[in-house]
């Protein structure tokens, strides 16, 4: 008589442990609780919590620099001790951990610098919001084309040509809603040879996304220089799109000139982000797409043209970027600017792998990329007696610090940047 053997339970093997989020948690609340609190400026700071034109006025709030550096250090240090907690235990470390700290962090750095005078506060999150659209039009476009398995280097290029295009096309025809439709079109039209050339002809994806940002880069500059510059009142005039305040909500404090008081640019990009997260994950179509970029063979077996799908997907991914280029444009200072998206479609990317491929956490991390920029408008602008050269260093600094603290954390599409060909 055969009896079976008792099976014998595998040991498992702990997860190692990540100290490098809780490192760089401590090293932000250190510099909150110390260089912003401790050794800070003794002085008050007024928060004001709305304009001179605003529907209702309210007090500023005045507190002491230094002491509020003190409590948010106090703050930040005991999250980072939750964060070690968390490391030590081998859990992951949860996401509103580096969220606080970040908030502790900013939070500090505007006490300390607008000590001894006043915050604008509806300035700093509104300006935020307007310099961030065009890097949530692009972080969008990367999170659609990443979740098909297709990376798009060329945000940069598209949010160039759009821009360019849509100047141009605006100042022509005298209709800014022709302009924005030119620069979908030229957005699409270069993720059309992306695409092309990288499911087609199984290009590297990265080499002809650089490629075609040196070649929209070198293009609109050559036109600039030749075109633009000597006719700029008839080619490169456009004007910029209108405030749109939405009635009694833009009235609401604080939120209302920040949310419900802004050009019809930025109210696309609150439309689209909540748009592409239930197209990509609550639909079929998005399970498609999801499926392009994590196993295109299994989604091949059930009948799904995976090249097909990568091309089109990738094609609408471009007019999203498009949009950010116009927004650059009409949706900003009007006039087409030699190389005016300065890296924003890099910082784009950088938000999509801070974003975990998600459109709202990509969205918010262009959003601080935007705050810290606005920042640096602020700072110089408060007579601040920080270095200009660091204070135009803040938002790269800052998408710095956030991409030390999560990345390790994310996971991009298994296929993602792998051409399938189909055996």
């Amino acid at each position: 008589m055969t009896t079976l053997a008792t099976p014998v339970a595998l040991p498992t093997i702990a997860p190692p442990r990540n100290w490098k989020t809780p490192i760089v948690v401590t090293v932000l609340a250190a510099v909150t609780f110390l260089a912003f609190g401790v050794f800070g400026a003794n002085e008050t700071v007024r928060f004001a919590w709305s304009e001179s034109n605003s529907a209702v006025q309210l007090s500023p709030t005045p507190v002491n620099s230094m002491v509020l550096g003190v409590v948010l250090g106090v703050i930040a240090l005991a999250i980072s001790g939750l964060a070690f907690w968390f490391a030590y235990r081998r859990h992951d470390i949860p996401f509103w951990i580096p969220l606080i700290s970040g908030f502790t962090f900013l939070t500090g750095l505007v006490a300390w610098v607008g000590a001894g005078g006043t915050v604008p506060v509806v300035f700093l999150l509104t300006g935020a919001i307007g310099l961030s659209t065009a890097v949530v039009f692009g972080s969008l476009a990367g999170v659609i084309g990443e979740r098909a398995g297709v990376t798009n280097i060329a945000i940069e290029g598209q949010l160039l040509g759009g821009a360019f295009i849509s100047a141009v096309v605006a100042s022509v025809t005298d209709s800014l809603i022709l302009g924005l439709l030119a620069a979908m079109i030229v957005g699409a039209l270069i993720s059309m040879v992306l695409a092309g050339f990288s499911i087609k002809y199984l290009v590297d994806q990265v080499v002809v996304g650089v490629v075609l940002i040196a070649l929209m880069s070198g293009l609109t500059n050559f036109f600039y220089s030749a075109v633009l510059s000597d006719n700029s009142q008839e080619l490169n005039f456009p004007g910029t799109l209108p405030f749109l305040p939405i009635p009694l909500l833009s009235d609401i404090p604080v939120l209302g000139p920040v949310l419900f008081d802004q050009r019809a640019t930025t109210y696309i990009m609150f439309l689209l982000v909540p748009i592409v997260w239930f197209v990509l994950f609550r639909t079929k179509v998005g399970l498609r797409i999801r499926a392009l970029g994590e196993h295109p063979l299994a989604a091949d077996t059930v009948g799904i043209k995976v090249n097909r799908w990568r091309f089109w997907t990738v094609t609408v991914a471009g007019l999203i970027a498009g949009l950010g280029g116009a927004a650059l444009t009409l949706g900003s200072i009007g006039p087409f600017v030699r190389d005016m998206s300065a890296g924003q479609g890099f910082i784009a990317l950088a938000a999509v792998i801070l974003g975990r491929w998600n459109p709202f956490m990509a969205a918010a991390a262009a959003l601080l990329f935007g705050f810290s920029r606005n920042f640096r408008i602020w700072a110089g602008q408060a007579g601040s007696t920080i270095p200009p050269d660091l204070i135009a260093m803040t938002p790269y600094l800052v998408t710095l610090i956030a991409v030390a603290v999560l990345v390790g954390r994310s996971v991009a599409p298994k296929a993602v940047g792998k051409p399938y060909v189909k055996g």
